[in-house]
């Protein structure tokens, strides 16, 4: 078939998971080193600044969330089931993906870096408050744990992507019966708290990324999931989504999409005042939501270059850590500056021109996460999860 892959897994999808996942990273550890990325060609004269894409990286958190969405929908898109069958054994799976590898990782930065560094030095009620929340994944309704904890703020993004696996045998269920009408009242709800929010709100850390401004980037994930479902199944019918011309305008639409995408992370990247970065990112969500469906429907479908370069074995083990890699990124880059590695002397080195120590610490916070990553999933969360399924087959048995 061509294009997308069958009715399995969506292997470009794997690219583009690890892409966003990269520029998030990206920029948190850009928020330590403040390295100004650009690409230069001294031969051709050519120097070309990424800063604006680095600097609105943590907009693509938003691509994930989409991406989420769609995937957890898919599958009863293509078999148009009406709610999930068995909701107790949906959300075990879930569980026992992203639990053991989560609570191993937060109780590894609280034992082997918050308490050996003293971070919770003399406020011992806070400290069991931040281990608390970070376990049961609701430290970001908390200001403290959410804005103060020394355990990094990346987490908050598979907080909010548990809650939406806790809600989804209810959506799903709503979807089978009346689709429309869910994700009309999916959108009108963020819609509603996102306009209380604006005009209601002078501060909005505590709101911009709760559960309620994102029901608008479910309904998009849900509704992307329904077209691909429909695109796919055309796809497979002989004489349909197999000429040039199709894969032509797949990938126009990607590269649409993906300049659209680009040109709004401008305008995002222009204000230096953190109240109107998060209004701004609050009213445009949903553009950006469209902005990122577009490039997980058309990508599959894309002339064949577009699609090995983004799914091919290298992009899918990426994928496959990207969650640990994720988790671990930004606690590593705090802590590398905490304890001085490598050695420098500005709080701020880009404006005393310490590039070289830029450089060095940026590679170091890509290799030693990747490395983290690597281990925590391959010996911690597959073993363990190999385990939690055997017993949950034995018991069933």
């Amino acid at each position: 078939m061509t294009g997308a892959q069958g009715r399995g897994r969506i292997p470009e999808l794997d690219g583009l998971r690890v892409l966003m996942i990269f520029i998030v990273s990206w920029y948190h550890i850009w928020q330590q080193s403040w390295l100004g990325p650009y690409i230069r060609i001294a031969p051709l004269g050519i120097s070309y600044s990424l800063d604006y894409l680095v600097r609105s990286g943590y907009v693509w958190v938003d691509g994930t969330v989409l991406l989420s969405a769609f995937l957890l929908y898919l599958p009863l898109a293509r078999s148009r089931q009406q709610g999930l069958p068995d909701v107790k054994g949906f959300l075990r799976r879930k569980a026992r993906r992203i639990l053991p590898a989560y609570w191993f990782i937060i109780l590894l930065f609280f034992f082997g870096m918050c308490i050996p560094w003293g971070l919770y030095y003399g406020n011992g009620p806070f400290m069991v408050k931040d281990l608390f929340t970070h376990l049961t994944l609701i430290f970001p309704y908390f200001r403290d744990t959410y804005i103060s904890t020394p355990m990094g703020a990346a987490p908050w993004t598979l907080s909010l992507v548990a809650q939406g696996y806790l809600l989804f045998p209810l959506l799903a269920r709503a979807m089978g019966k009346r689709p429309g009408l869910t994700l009309g009242l999916l959108a009108g709800c963020s819609f509603a708290f996102r306009a209380w929010c604006i005009w209601g709100l002078s501060d909005y850390a505590m709101v911009v990324n709760t559960f309620a401004n994102f029901l608008d980037v479910y309904a998009v994930g849900f509704g992307s999931a329904m077209i691909f479902a429909r695109l796919e199944a055309a796809a497979q019918v002989p004489g349909k989504g197999r000429g040039i011309g199709r894969q032509l305008l797949a990938t126009a639409v990607f590269a649409g999409c993906f300049i659209g995408l680009l040109q709004m992370l401008r305008v995002q990247a222009r204000s230096t005042d953190i109240a109107a970065l998060q209004r701004h990112q609050m009213m445009y969500r949903p553009v950006f939501a469209l902005g990122f469906a577009g490039l997980a429907l058309s990508a599959p479908f894309a002339v064949k270059p577009l699609r090995r370069l983004l799914g091919n074995r290298v992009t899918a083990f990426l994928s496959g850590i990207s969650m640990n890699y994720y988790l671990t990124h930004q606690t590593i880059a705090v802590h590398l500056r905490r304890i001085g590695f490598p050695p420098h002397e500005a709080e701020m080195p880009n404006m005393a021109g310490e590039q070289p120590w830029q450089i060095q610490y940026t590679w170091a916070c890509f290799g030693i996460a990747l490395a983290a990553a690597i281990l925590i999933t391959y010996c911690v969360e597959k073993p363990v999860g190999k385990i939690l399924a055997k017993r949950d087959m034995q018991h069933k048995e």
